[in-house]
Formats: C-alpha cells, structure tokens, sequence
C-alpha cells in the first residue's frame, strides 16, 4: 500500500496527474471514500493530466461520462448502482478494451471487477482541507504490479510518514 496526503484540490490533481503519467490503455483505476473526499477532482486531474479539455464532472446521475484526450477517460459513478449484479449492465468489460476506467464509489460493486486494477481509497485529514489517499493493487500480477516502482516514485512527493509529513 501507497499512503499519500495533500493539502488541498490542487495536491489531489496533482497526484491524480502524476499517475497519469504511468496509466496505459485498459487500466481501470478504482476511487473510494465518503462525500467530498476527492473522488471527482482525483478524475478532473488524471482527465486534464491526459489532454482532456471538456469540463469533467462526477456523472452521479448519467453513471458514465466519455472523455477524449491522449486516452480515452471511461469516468463512471455507481453510486445508485446496487451492487455487482446491477453492474453488469453497465459494460464494464468493454469499456476496459478502450482508455483508462475511472469507477467512483467502487466499492458498491468490487465483486464485480476484475482483480487488476488500481484501488485508490480516500479518506480526509486534520485539517479542512487534507486529503489522505491509499493506493493499493494486485502483487505478482497484473498490469500495475509491473508498474510498482514507477508508481511509488511518482508519488514520493506526497508520501505519508507516520508523523504525517510528505509521501
């Protein structure tokens, strides 16, 4: 597991921006945590991060926005989803053969996706606006466990220490 903390929106862009830079084409990227935790301006940075000039918003109500940038963005929101049976009709499958796959509120539906991924958990700091993030994925397998270094160096900046300074 990967701990991050910020200060503030900007850290969390900045952060989703600096995994960004490792996402690859079929990547799907879970986001959990409560109301206004970071879900959707995590998104707004990797979107932004890839070239997606459209404005991004959480699509709680359409359940999934398309974005086109240097990838395309799949931006889901399952949070009136109930559970992993109701998932399936979502096509989650196939949006993973196109561009990487942001699922907010995954945790609604996690028996339903497949096991590689990235799960990026969110949870709020001492302060109004601290922001702590986990990153975990599959060891020995997958696509970002190939990726494991490269990710734990991008997100250096913002690692968490156990008196709570920087990653």
């Amino acid at each position: 597991m990967i701990r991050c903390e910020t200060s503030g929106v900007e850290g969390t862009r900045g952060i989703a921006a600096a995994v960004a830079a490792l996402v690859q084409d079929g990547d799907l990227i879970t986001l959990s945590g409560g109301l206004g935790a970071g879900k959707t301006t995590f998104a707004q940075g990797l979107a932004g991060a890839l070239g997606v000039t459209d404005r991004v918003t959480s699509p709680t109500f359409t359940l999934a926005n398309r974005y086109h940038g240097r990838l395309v963005v799949n931006h889901l929101d399952v949070y009136r989803v109930n559970g992993a049976a109701e998932s399936r009709d979502l096509g989650i499958d196939e949006l993973l053969d196109d561009g990487v796959t942001l699922i907010e509120w995954a945790d609604v539906i996690m028996a339903a996706l497949p096991p590689d991924r990235l799960d990026v958990r969110f949870g709020f700091g001492e302060g109004d606006d601290d922001r702590r993030l986990e990153f975990e994925f599959e060891f020995g397998g997958g696509q970002w466990s190939g990726r494991a270094s490269a990710l734990m160096a991008t997100l250096e900046p913002w690692a968490a220490t156990p008196r709570g300074s920087s990653c």
